[in-house]
């Protein structure tokens, strides 16, 4: 059947009522219920069982992805029981005797703690709030630096929780090596790549923009009693009790992935094999391999006991419930929408064909409607899920693929947008409240850096579009970026009237 222009019904359901209520979850259940009614002509009854049959085969379709969370969630909760993290902390106090070494090490730190957004939250700030604090760096600036070195790392590290959703994701939409393209987006992600060059540069500068420059000078943004961090952890832990157990994590994953991409029986070159490769059981058993060396590492030496650790399993996977919900109706409703059911990318491949809308101009819009709806609701994994599966069905249908990398980039660039400065993003409250400050005033001081590191993006997405070649988008957005910063700083200068340097 051809259902027109009700086909796009459902993802405006999904974005309208999320813009409403803030909250992804209940925005996309009902954009999911409104396909199947669509589908099935009104009845309701069933439009529930067409519904939840088409979860239940996207849950068996993505098992193996539901269960990498889950143990990635057990490993983040043991590792920082361990302590691992505030044994960095602790040597990092040692070696630490100015301002910019704090901050590179705070940086350094949350780059380090890629594979988790919330398990960076959740450890930089406690780790790093004494020694920022000795070297007078405001809360805020702690804050901006966690939340920086968060989402947009994740979206950046092929083996993270962030890259496995959104592999899934795209795989999910006929893709056909959804790991290639997930590699191919990596230096088009303006955003986040920006937001990171940002962080290292203020991090060695003398002066910040704007209110943050205020709170570098007297900090007010500091709480007098900050969050705690949800855990116990051990303080006999080492730094290698939080590197080892992540180098194995990587080093298994990466290893598994040529195995199951064929490299290492000879049929597929090395970058042919990552293409290939079963990414979900890679994860799985670079997840269970991480596991097994943590227990062996710390059950011996005590750093936690055998009863608390599988009780950090348990309350690991617990944590990782809502990502998992949320990526089960992102799989559902790309479902609902695809060929099969209301084939939402056909109809609306077929009004962009229509219009006079240059393609050039396509990877820019993306971008700002994603950053649009992902401040909005403040969660990057529900604007990925809601945009990646009606933008790929549409560049198949106009026989645009040639666009998929730059579009999916624009995706996750305007994804991470959202969930890195919107003031009800979990990774933003997460941030002010490891930091210990003021969440309404580490929202305002970063906002600033955000909207440039967008603003840049913008203009590199255009110019490449335009010139036609995808990898001129970070070089632009370079160059714009720090033409802005300039002239940010000398506004700030002249605000506060002082001749900085």
């Amino acid at each position: 059947m051809n259902f027109g222009i009700l086909s796009i019904v459902p993802p405006i359901v999904a974005i309208v009522l999320s813009l409403i209520t803030k909250e992804v979850i209940t925005s996309l259940m009902f954009g999911i219920l409104a396909g199947g009614l669509i589908f099935t002509g009104g009845d309701i009854l069933v439009a529930v069982e067409a519904v939840f049959d088409l979860m239940g085969t996207k849950l068996g379709d993505n098992s193996l992805m539901l269960m990498f969370l889950g143990l990635l969630g057990a490993l983040v909760m043991v590792m920082n029981m361990a302590g691992g993290s505030f044994a960095y902390g602790q040597w990092a106090s040692k070696k630490i005797k100015s301002k910019p070494a704090a901050k590179l090490a705070t940086a350094a730190l949350g780059i380090l703690i890629f594979i988790d957004d919330y398990f960076n939250c959740l450890t930089v700030g406690a780790v790093m709030r004494p020694i920022t604090d000795e070297n007078k760096i405001s809360r805020a600036k702690l804050a901006h630096i966690i939340d920086s070195t968060a989402a947009p790392v994740c979206i950046l590290a092929p083996v993270s929780s962030w890259a496995a959703s959104v592999i899934a994701i795209i795989g999910d939409t006929g893709v056909e090596k959804p790991m290639h393209a997930f590699l191919g987006t990596i230096p088009l992600n303006a955003y986040a790549i920006l937001t990171i060059i940002t962080i290292i540069y203020f991090s060695i500068s003398k002066t910040e923009l704007f209110s943050m420059e205020k709170y570098e000078r007297n900090d007010t943004s500091k709480l007098e009693t900050a969050e705690d961090v949800g855990y116990v952890h051990s303080d006999n832990a080492k730094v290698a009790d939080l590197v080892v157990p992540i180098v194995v994590l990587i080093s298994v994953t990466i290893l598994m992935m040529l195995r199951t991409g064929g490299y290492f029986s000879g049929d597929a070159e090395m970058a042919a094999a990552f293409g290939d490769a079963n990414v979900n059981l890679s994860l799985v058993i670079g997840s269970v391999a991480a596991l097994v060396i943590a227990f062996i590492m710390y059950i011996p030496r005590k750093l936690v006991s055998f009863r608390d650790f599988m009780n950090g399993f348990t309350n690991g996977i617990k944590s990782m419930v809502s990502a998992i919900v949320i990526l089960t109706l992102a799989w559902t409703i790309g479902g609902i929408t695809s060929d099969a059911y209301l084939n939402t990318g056909g109809y609306i491949a077929g009004v962009i064909q229509e219009s006079t809308m240059p393609m050039a101009i396509l990877p820019a819009i993306i971008f700002v409607i994603a950053c649009f709806l992902s401040f909005s609701t403040g969660t990057a994994w529900g604007t990925f899920g809601i945009l990646v599966p009606i933008m790929v069905p549409i560049l198949v249908h106009t026989n645009q693929m040639g666009y998929l990398e730059i579009i999916l980039a624009a995706i996750f660039s305007g994804s991470v947008f959202g969930d890195h400065c919107s003031p009800i993003s979990d990774t933003t409250i997460l941030s002010s409240a490891g930091a210990g400050s003021d969440h309404i005033m580490h929202v305002s001081s970063q906002i600033p850096y955000a909207v440039i590191c967008a603003t840049s993006s913008i203009v590199g997405f255009l110019v490449a579009g335009f010139i036609g070649n995808d990898y001129l988008v970070l070089p632009v957005g370079i160059v714009v970026l720090f033409i802005i910063i300039t002239i940010c700083k000398r506004i700030t200068i002249k605000q506060l009237g002082e001749n900085l340097q």
